[in-house]
């Protein structure tokens, strides 16, 4: 029978840049005893994201930051600037990553590639604390999920 857990996390950044989630998210698988299902990732944030992504060579995430800064610059002339030279830019950067991920997940682990891993991207200039919410539909081992 198929069943549901959920958690959220508090993920504290220190200015843009990307944040490796992928062991908070297979503690949690574990710690429900999932099985067999999907997972769903949802940052609760318009201005930070969320992407799978390589996690063998740093020089990939620093050219990813390049692309996004080069796509959306602070100096770019946005009408919206009520929060400051790099809200618009980090709008814009959410809506060309993405807000939510799903990831299969077999006998209990995140079936993530060999070099893939699972991070929320800051896109804002100062540290924030943002929220990630897990969501599993699946099988579970056991006892019901926590």
């Amino acid at each position: 029978m198929l069943r549901q857990a959920h958690h959220l996390i508090r993920v504290d950044t220190k200015g843009p840049g990307f944040i490796d989630v992928t062991a908070q998210v297979g503690a949690w698988l574990a710690s429900i005893g999932a099985q067999d299902g999907l997972i769903t990732l949802f940052i609760r944030h318009t201005s930070a994201s969320l992407t799978v992504q390589e996690n063998a060579d740093p020089d990939v995430l620093s050219d990813l930051m390049t692309a996004l800064e080069r796509t959306a610059p602070r100096s770019g002339r946005y009408r919206h600037a009520v929060e400051g030279p790099d809200d618009m830019p980090a709008h814009i950067k959410t809506m060309l990553t993405s807000a939510s991920l799903g990831v299969p997940v077999l006998g209990g682990r995140a079936q993530l590639g060999t070099w893939q891993a699972i991070y929320l991207i800051e896109h804002r200039d100062r540290p924030l604390r943002r929220q990630v919410l897990f969501h599993f539909v699946g099988t579970f081992a056991g006892a019901s999920p926590r």
